[in-house]
């Protein structure tokens, strides 16, 4: 490898793009092009780094395997950071293998972090962790152990680990340092802040307050029974019961939750759950018939009984009733949830991390849109949204429940 080669490959390595560029700007040969798309990458050129490194994989011989796998690599980090999270993953796993194949441990173990960074914007926790599985951090360059501590700490802020993903934050923010690589700290320090920021509302029959996710980690393993309205479950520190797949009985647990210890009138449910302002002996039965099915599916964690005026919710074990709500109730919580990492997203993509039909977040979308919560950028298939974050909150609790997770 000549002088300029290997003058541009440090500069990259130390975040230098510019560097990189005034070096191999003019060059065409295969390497030439691989670092210019890198660089092109870390200034934010997306399209044209995208471009220049599929060139580049052309460019290199039937005997450079390496390089290439090296090429894909860079592209699916770019598909990554770009929200393309249909970019075909078989690829990413051959040039993963392709690597560990030719001995480049580092590379391999980057391909790692991206399969499990791409698993983890989709939910799917389990498998983002299989993938981390047996890797050893220690042994990473600083800017590779940032950015697994990083995926790290994202699956604990997920699980609602606090103490883990704080750990793990730390040690991010000590190898991003480390690195000198500014981006990478900005990174780092951002997602440590998401642990100091509201997370989640605590309502309850003293009043309401916000919570921060430790905070609503400790909630949840109290003695209270908790309805949550974050991820659709009801329970206590001994079981839970789902109900994201059940949204008028999930409506009706909350109701009566946030009534606790009194009771709901029957004529406030109807209104609720039936969206009809005046409440029939049709409707008075339809609710009977929800409120039988709700009490058979708590009846492990509490009742639900029949007062004179209404019904009221009684945990079994636990001491108190608390809602667990959105800092910001929005309809649309997840979109804006997903949107508010800066990064611009493609309906599909949003569709795919959010388990549902790309129609429907469309629809999301429009009325987002509408309400100036969001705004388009492109047109026709290359068009993607964005939205500025919300501000002083974290999102984590915004987002679905992993599918791991019922």
């Amino acid at each position: 490898m000549d002088a300029l080669i290997t003058a541009a490959a440090r500069a990259l390595a130390a975040g230098d793009p510019l560097g990189a560029l005034n070096r191999v700007a003019l060059r065409d040969d295969a390497p030439a092009l691989a670092l210019r798309g890198t660089a092109m990458a870390q200034l934010g050129d997306l399209p044209r780094a995208k471009a220049l490194l599929r060139a580049a994989a052309r460019a290199f011989g039937p005997r450079e395997a390496l390089a290439r796998a090296r090429c894909v690599l860079a592209e699916a980090e770019i598909a990554l950071v770009s929200r393309d999270l249909r970019w075909p993953t078989r690829a990413l796993e051959a040039a993963r293998i392709a690597l560990e194949t030719h001995g480049d441990r580092t590379n391999a173990a980057h391909a790692r972090n991206l399969q499990a960074r791409r698993l983890l914007l989709i939910g799917r926790l389990d498998e983002a962790e299989r993938v981390l599985d047996g890797l050893d951090p220690s042994l990473f360059p600083p800017p590779l152990r940032a950015a697994h501590e990083l995926v790290v700490a994202g699956i604990a802020v997920r699980r609602l680990h606090t103490a883990a993903a704080r750990t793990a934050l730390a040690r991010a923010t000590q190898a991003a340092r480390q690195a000198r690589i500014p981006a990478l700290v900005a990174e780092a320090e951002d997602a440590a802040r998401v642990l100091a920021a509201p997370a989640a509302r605590r309502i309850a029959h003293d009043g309401e307050r916000l919570l921060r996710l430790d905070e609503v980690e400790a909630l949840l393993g109290s003695d209270a029974l908790v309805v949550d309205a974050c991820r659709q479950v009801v329970g206590d520190a001994h079981a839970k019961v789902p109900l994201s797949s059940r949204p008028v009985l999930f409506a009706l647990a909350r109701a009566l939750g946030q009534s606790w210890p009194g009771d709901v009138p029957r004529d406030a449910l109807v209104a609720l759950v039936f969206r009809s302002r005046y409440a029939d002996a049709s409707h008075h039965a339809r609710l009977r018939v929800e409120i039988g099915r709700l009490r058979a599916l708590l009846r492990d964690v509490a009742q639900v009984r029949a007062t004179r005026r209404g019904f009221e919710l009684l945990p079994l074990q636990a001491h108190s009733v608390v809602v667990l709500a959105r800092p910001v109730e929005e309809r649309h919580g997840g979109v804006l949830a997903l949107l508010a990492d800066g990064e611009s997203w493609s309906s599909s993509a949003l569709a795919l991390a959010l388990g549902t039909s790309q129609r429907n977040v469309q629809r999301a979308l429009d009325v987002l849109a509408a309400e100036g919560k969001v705004q388009p950028v492109g047109r026709g298939r290359a068009r993607r949204w964005m939205t500025p974050p919300l501000s002083g909150f974290a999102t984590t609790l915004l987002l679905p429940p992993p599918p791991s997770e019922g």
